[in-house]
Formats: C-alpha cells, structure tokens, sequence
C-alpha cells in the first residue's frame, strides 16, 4: 500500500512509519515545508489549515491515509481538515486511520472501559469526540475509516513518563500529579506502531480501537522508577494538582491527574494485536 501519513516526523508518527516500511508498504510523509531532512520518505506539502493543499496530496494512487497530526485546537479547523483528507477517499474504499486518545473517555473508575464506552472528554480533548464520529461516519461513503485510541504513550526514552523524570529531577523527589490511586492506560510506542499497521491493513470500515498494552498501571509506582532514573530517592510524593495546573496548564496537568483503566482486549482479539514490548514501569528503568 502507498500510505499518506500525517505526522509522520513526531514522535509516535517515525515509529509508525518505520513500521509501514518494514510491513512493505510505500510511505509518503505530509510535510508543511519541503525538504525536511529529518523524513526520510517520499514528502508532499500541506498544512492543517490549508484543505486544498490536503486533497490536492491525497492523489489517485494513494491507498491510505494515516492521520496522526497534533489537533490545532480549533475544532472548525480539524473538522475541515479531516474533510479535505478523506473526500478523495470517498467511494473508494480506501483506508483513513484517525489518531485519537483515550482521555475521551474521561474518568472510568476500576472497571476497564471498552470501545463501548460512553465518552466523557477532558478539556484538552474537548471536541475529538465529534471528530471521531466524524471519521467513523464516513464508512457509509465508502470509505474504510477507523479511530484508534492510544493510552499514554510510552518507549524509546520520550512519551509521558518521561516527563515523571524530569518532575523528580526537578523536584528532589519522585512526583506524580494528583492522587497516590491515579492509574494509566499505557502502550509501547512500537507496540502502538504495529497496532497502525494492523487497521490500516485489515480493521473494518467503521470500527473503533483502543490502543492499550497495560488497562491500568499505578502512576505513583511509574514515578517511583523515574525517581530512580533520575538519582531521587524516598517516597513519591504527589504535586498538588493546583500547583502543577499554574505550572503546566490547567487542561494537560488535569489529565495527568486522570485515573483511567481501559482495555484493550478488541485489537488483540479483532486484528491479532500483539504487545510484546516492555511495560510502562520496566521501560522507564531502562531509561538509566
């Protein structure tokens, strides 16, 4: 396949495109500025807000696109943006991946809340709810779109938890926001990577995956192992959510604070997902 992929020199977009190449599929990267040395695909230029030049790269002989680009934060612009990337698709058949997040989910206590779940979205994630429905609508035009889900991202030395070790650094001590019973749905980047491969492959047109290795993993053990990393000792001790909010903004430190426990059953068992990268408290003691 010959897939467009949109944010494919972030983070988790270069271990998604690694993983496209090795499954022999061709990667065109969507760049704002040419020539970008850090991208070593095919590039094309776009920019989110600009929809024309997003259809004009979505040409004939693309067979998926990836989107896997930070929000703008403007809705109007998002929604325009995923219009333009898929109106090509339409009555094609051809694939369209939307990179969503689980903190839609809002808080969902101890139970591990499916794709069935009902959505409760932090501010951060205010309107991908209505993008999400946006996308998965757009299976009754032809077009095989799908939303994966990610829970915190974590692996090759950067995500979220790499953050915890610059909070003990910074602190003296290891730190967690919020409180000491706060868990996280956490995936590998590589492990997240595969499970991009497997739905643009093969996931059907309309679904809905959450990409999550561990449903549930302590957030006071996670910053326990970045103390360690970061050559800390004692307890973790939690940053109150008010001081982490006037220091990292009210929406991202609330999310930190989220307690969530997701599952991620369905792409195990619906497209044969396989995590079998380090967990999230594993992974960050390698940092050292």
């Amino acid at each position: 396949m010959k897939v467009l992929l949109v944010g494919a020199s972030g983070y988790i977009g270069s271990a998604v495109s690694s993983h496209l190449a090795a499954a022999g599929h061709q990667v065109v990267a969507l760049v704002r500025t040419p020539g970008r040395s850090d991208v070593r695909h095919e590039q094309r230029v776009a920019d989110l807000t600009d929809p024309a030049s997003l259809s004009r790269a979505v040409t004939s002989d693309i067979d998926a696109v990836i989107n896997l680009a930070t929000p703008t934060g403007d809705a109007s612009a998002d929604a325009a943006a995923t219009t333009a990337l898929t109106d090509p698709l339409r009555g094609t058949g051809r694939a369209f991946v939307y990179a969503s997040g689980v903190w839609v989910l809002g808080a969902t206590g101890p139970a591990a809340a499916d794709e069935s779940a009902p959505v409760n979205p932090l501010p951060i994630v205010g309107y991908r709810p209505s993008i999400e429905r946006q996308v998965l609508d757009l299976a009754a035009d032809g077009v095989r779109a799908t939303v994966i889900r990610p829970g915190v991202v974590h692996g090759n030395g950067g995500g979220i938890p790499a953050l915890l070790v610059e909070l003990a650094r910074k602190h003296g001590h290891p730190t967690y926001v919020g409180e000491g019973s706060v868990h996280w749905p956490m995936v590998h980047v590589e492990d997240l990577a595969e499970l991009f491969v497997a739905t643009v492959e093969r996931a059907p047109a309309g679904s809905l995956w959450h990409g999550v290795a561990e449903s549930s993993v302590l957030v006071r053990d996670l910053a326990a192992a970045a103390g360690a990393v970061a050559g800390v000792a004692g307890e973790p001790q939690p940053w109150p959510l008010e001081d982490a909010r006037a220091e990292l903004g009210a929406p991202f430190a609330d999310a930190l604070a989220l307690d969530q426990t997701v599952s991620g059953e369905a792409a195990r068992t619906g497209l044969d997902w396989l995590p079998r990268r380090a967990g999230a408290i594993a992974d960050v003691r390698e940092l050292s």
